[in-house]
């Protein structure tokens, strides 16, 4: 059973930056494209970006040019890099893979943009 910890949420003013890691149980981040999700309060979940194994990334057209998604294959982890963060952006985030059967979702970390 993969377990998935995503850490490095928090409280940020608007235009500021936060780095979001996921770590996992299991070796999989060199077997899956991975991606990054969120969920506001009473909304869906949504996709936010995603790496394939040949580490091209995709992203929500809200979060393009702000977001940047990588792997780090040495520590097995995905990070999120997030800039310019905007109070939109306020939501529990998770990683996951990003087709598929994803695997049991995480706690996630909350991220709290607000002046």
């Amino acid at each position: 059973q993969v377990q998935l910890v995503e850490s490095g949420g928090g409280l940020v003013q608007p235009g500021g930056s936060l780095r979001l890691s996921c770590a996992a149980s299991g070796n999989i981040f060199s077997m899956y494209a991975m991606g990054w999700y969120r969920q506001a309060p009473g909304k869906q979940r949504e996709w936010v970006a995603s790496i394939t194994l040949a580490d091209i990334a995709s992203y929500r057209p809200s979060v393009l040019g702000r977001f940047t998604i990588s792997r780090d294959y040495a520590k097995n982890t995905v990070h999120l890099q997030m800039n310019s963060l905007k109070p939109e952006d306020t939501a529990v985030y998770f990683c996951n893979k990003y087709a598929g059967v994803p695997f049991s979702w995480g706690q996630g970390t909350q991220v709290t943009v607000s002046s």
